[in-house]
């Protein structure tokens, strides 16, 4: 049984995640938090085989899979009405294994249940500004609070932008708007594809199904549009009819989700950073998520990596040895993996999301072909669940039965 003194930093999809976990194997966690309430932030996102296995062992698959829609299919065309990219579940060589798509809210509202109930400490309106190694343990600074009390360990789980980590440069040129729209029950798209339309790489609009959100049942997709971030305000000023105008030039077919959009307010912005932590475990501290290694989301393994993240430190330490060893173990068990995708991320997103006509030009006319030639779709659905380098081996994780989840 754990006998360590925990705070975790964060009250996401890591957190909760990591949380569960580790108080499930008898250690004392407290979650700091700080928003007045825990609440997700963000739109849609892609639950890959990987995250599913993580949440298939905490006992929240079959609970996730209710709201969510299976995606079999990733589905990209160019202004030529050429397919430019085309990754198909099925050729894994697991039969049966889909994505799913969902709401944040759905999936974060099955951790955060899942949380209170088992009766995990939860303390909100503390926002983190910074930590303090002590002789006895590390605690936390906050920025309109006194600090918490000396812990075992700190895990900071508060994403692209924490306190608790060197932060750098590596903001990236481009972001998405996000809209979250009620699906059109007889409107164009499918709803077990991600679509996607590219003009060349600088810009793209996708339709991602995100299923029945979990509380209302009413079925939902997220609308993303790229954008370069220094273009944002230039964006507000122009308002809803010239973008709208933009994304029909386009897309054409989206004239229906277009009328559900009638305030900015509905569109929310987020801006993407590709960095990576050096040293993510030091004295009592551990970043997890997208506080160690944050990227564009052009292959959706966000959501995912960080519960690879929160299921590996559990394993670790559950094993033996000093703490500062049982963190390196854990870092361990990622690191080759986390390196794949920061790679893999970083040679791919230039060619979704890019000024240059030659990413978008490499993409359509060499790599596109390629991708259709054996072995070209098995590895490209690999790198799109999340399969690739295998790492669910080294966490001792199989892949989930999609089966026992379908509706």
């Amino acid at each position: 049984m754990g006998d360590l003194d925990i705070a975790l930093a964060g009250c996401g999809i890591a957190g909760l995640a990591a949380a569960l976990l580790l108080h499930r194997q008898g250690h004392a966690v407290t979650v700091y938090e700080r928003f007045d309430a825990p609440q997700p932030l963000g739109s849609g996102l892609m639950i890959q085989p990987t995250g599913l296995a993580v949440l298939d062992r905490l006992g929240l698959a079959s609970e996730v899979a209710v709201s969510s829609a299976p995606i079999v299919r990733i589905h990209g065309r160019n202004t030529l009405g050429e397919t430019v990219l085309d990754a198909r579940y099925a050729d894994l060589a697991t039969a049966g294994v889909c994505g799913m798509g969902i709401h944040r809210a759905s999936l974060f509202g099955a951790l955060h249940d899942a949380a209170l109930a088992a009766g995990i400490a939860i303390r909100t309106r503390c926002e983190v500004v910074g930590s303090d190694l002590l002789d006895r343990g590390r605690r936390l600074l906050f920025a309109q609070a006194a600090p918490s009390p000396a812990h075992d360990l700190v895990i900071d789980a508060l994403g692209v932008a924490s306190p608790l980590a060197r932060s750098g440069n590596g903001w990236l040129p481009f972001g998405a708007l996000w809209a979250t729209l009620d699906w059109p029950a007889d409107g164009p798209f499918r709803p077990d594809w991600l679509e996607q339309r590219y003009d060349r790489a600088s810009r793209m609009a996708g339709v991602l199904p995100t299923g029945p959100r979990r509380g209302t049942g009413r079925p939902e997709l997220a609308l993303f549009w790229s954008l370069r971030a220094d273009a944002l305000d230039g964006w507000r000023e122009d308002g809803l009819r010239a973008w709208k105008a933009n994304v029909l030039a386009l897309w054409p077919e989206c004239a229906g989700l277009l009328e559900q959009v009638d305030d900015p307010a509905t569109l929310t912005f987020a801006r993407y950073a590709h960095r990576t932590q050096r040293r993510p475990a030091v004295p009592r501290l551990i970043h997890i998520g997208d506080a160690w290694h944050s990227a564009s989301p052009q292959l959706g393994q966000g959501a995912n990596m960080a519960l690879l993240d929160a299921w590996a430190l559990a394993q670790a330490l559950a094993g033996e040895g000093s703490l500062e060893a049982r963190l390196d173990k854990a870092v361990a068990l990622r690191r080759s993996h986390v390196r794949l995708y920061q790679w893999l991320t970083a040679l791919f997103t230039p060619a979704y999301q890019s000024d240059s006509v030659w990413p978008a030009l490499i993409r359509d006319v060499i790599l596109a072909p390629l991708s259709r030639v054996p072995p070209g779709p098995r590895v490209q659905a690999n790198l799109v669940s999340g399969l690739a380098g295998s790492p669910l081996d080294a966490l001792g994780l199989v892949l989930p039965d999609h089966a026992a989840f379908s509706r």
